[in-house]
């Protein structure tokens, strides 16, 4: 069953999303509570950021027990009613796994450091310095700085590739699996459909700790900035083994549950092996490459046709245009301009593959402007005023247009809101909103094969637009630009169009698209 190919799944930052209980801070109560609004829109699935018990120090991803819920987000007797009123309403819940490291506070670290004789010591990476007193290699944090620090205790130094409150697992370790197919059973035996999987090309690093090769001028922009490119930290050819053990345990299910992996990799053959020779590794895998693009016919379209013309036929894509780390599409895309966030979600909504929401998008929720007393997201506050981190796209929810936003009738929120601006409230009433046009986007999906699981086919179009066919009966036209383009050969029904004042018209000759303007037509 591959539900999740017709499926649209939608993000959910719990902090940020619904605060149940007035503390400031999102629960899974409060998402509970607002599971109607989902189910109007027509989601069929959410992925939760991690709601596992941690410390904090990196927001969930530095987890101190896999099995078991934060304190703060509520518990496990509340995520079971989640889980089954949201069953109810024909919505699945994906978690979110976090297996290349954990938090220094959870106890498998906290005795691995006890002793080099502990009995969880080879459970994490661990390395002597070099002869002279300098570190084990020269591999470096993606949060900046080394990867590597010196525990006084035990005077080895073990890995980290974030904070050095994350200190990297040991997945050469056997136990180190085994321990992961126990937690995977635990929240899969929970109702859980399917796994989110963090930095999963990362979790395996070359055991012999090689030097990582310096950066060239050929190299991204990413690997320039941390001056090395990761060959012997990703992308391990190992990591594929672990991958495939987790698909045979997906498996085992009456309803195999699903792996979306977060391959932050920027290379098309990466990216193609981690769907596995056969499709035994992950059903679906995050297209970084298009997230960080900028928004922009040509660029979009290209990353979209490689992926047409090179995927397996089992490799099913993901498109989304907004997360936690990458930030909001409606400010990084868009702007802020409410025909681009149309456009934007035409787009994201008519391509062949799955396409993943982030919580707002809905809406145009737009990114916060934040101070740097206001940020906690340790990127943000290690590199900020160049960059700010990805709190501004962590922010809560906006319900109503209120001065909490309806995101809780207590205490402040625990990052500011930045006013009401756009709200779920105002925009239901109004018929023209964004959020009536991506649910009207969403139900005229779901109702249309062609539209679901149709070929894609590029047509040839003016520059700064994108014209493509979808099965049999379908195109879509964008104009993602700032003139009025000319669309030649035209000929259907418009079922959908960005500013609503072209649905159902039929054309049988050129269509002149207006600047940020898309339509879905259909041939007769």
């Amino acid at each position: 069953m591959t539900w999740w190919r017709d499926a649209v799944i939608y993000q959910i930052y719990p902090r940020s999303f619904c605060d149940s209980n007035g503390d400031g801070i999102g629960d899974l109560n409060g998402i509970t509570s607002k599971l109607g609004h989902l189910a109007w829109l027509g989601i069929d699935a959410i992925w939760l950021n991690p709601v596992m018990p941690s410390p904090n120090s990196d927001w969930g991803y530095d987890v101190s027990d896999y099995c078991d819920i934060h304190p703060e987000l509520g518990t496990l007797a509340d995520f079971d009613r989640l889980i089954a009123e949201a069953e109810e309403r024909g919505i699945r819940v994906l978690n979110d796994l976090v297996p290349n490291h954990t938090s220094s506070q959870h106890p498998w670290f906290v005795e691995a450091r006890s002793s080099r004789t502990s009995r969880y010591r080879d459970w994490y990476v661990w390395a002597d310095a070099k002869p002279d007193g300098s570190l084990p290699n020269n591999w470096v944090s993606s949060f900046g700085g080394e990867a590597w620090t010196l525990d006084e205790t035990t005077g080895q130094n073990f890995l980290h590739l974030f904070l050095p409150t994350q200190p990297d697992l040991n997945w050469w370790n056997e136990e180190v699996a085994v321990a992961f197919d126990q937690i995977l059973r635990f929240w899969f035996d929970r109702g859980v459909a399917g796994f989110r999987i963090d930095v999963c090309h990362a979790i395996i690093k070359d055991r012999e700790l090689r030097d990582n090769p310096p950066a060239t001028k050929d190299d991204s922009r990413a690997v320039q900035a941390i001056g090395q490119r990761d060959v012997y930290t990703t992308n391990r050819p190992e990591v594929h083994g672990v991958l495939r053990r987790w698909r045979e345990v997906a498996r085992t299910f009456d309803t195999e549950r699903v792996l979306l992996g977060e391959t932050y990799v920027w290379s098309l053959d990466a990216l193609t092996g981690y769907y596995g020779a056969s499709d035994d590794e992950l059903q679906l895998c995050f297209n970084i490459p298009f997230v960080h693009s900028r928004f922009d016919a040509s660029r979009l379209s290209r990353i979209v046709d490689n992926v047409e013309k090179r995927f397996p036929m089992h490799a099913w894509p993901v498109w989304t245009g907004s997360n936690h780390d990458a930030g909001r599409f409606t400010s990084r895309w868009c702007d802020d301009d409410e025909r681009k966030v149309r456009c934007a979600l035409l787009m994201l909504l008519t391509l062949r593959g799955t396409p993943v929401l982030y919580y707002g998008d809905e809406i145009g929720l737009p990114a916060v402007e934040l101070t740097a007393a206001q940020l906690v997201d340790p990127v943000g506050i290690r590199f900020y005023p160049t960059y700010a981190g990805r709190d501004p796209g962590r922010t809560p929810m906006h319900w109503t247009g209120d001065d909490r936003v309806g995101f809780t009738n207590g205490k402040s929120a625990w990052l500011p809101n930045g006013g009401p601006s756009v709200n779920v409230e105002a925009q239901q009433a109004d018929p023209t909103s964004v959020l009536h046009f991506c649910r009207d986007l969403i139900t005229l999906r779901r109702n249309c094969p062609d539209l679901l699981t149709g070929a894609y086919g590029r047509r040839r179009s003016p520059d700064g637009t994108w014209v493509y066919q979808r099965g049999e009966k379908f195109f879509v036209a964008l104009n993602m630009s700032d003139e009025t383009a000319k669309i030649s050969r035209v000929r259907g029904t418009v079922r959908l169009s960005t500013q609503r004042d072209r649905d159902d018209q039929t054309f049988s000759g050129g269509l002149a698209l207006q600047p940020w303007e898309g339509v879905v037509i259909e041939r007769p």
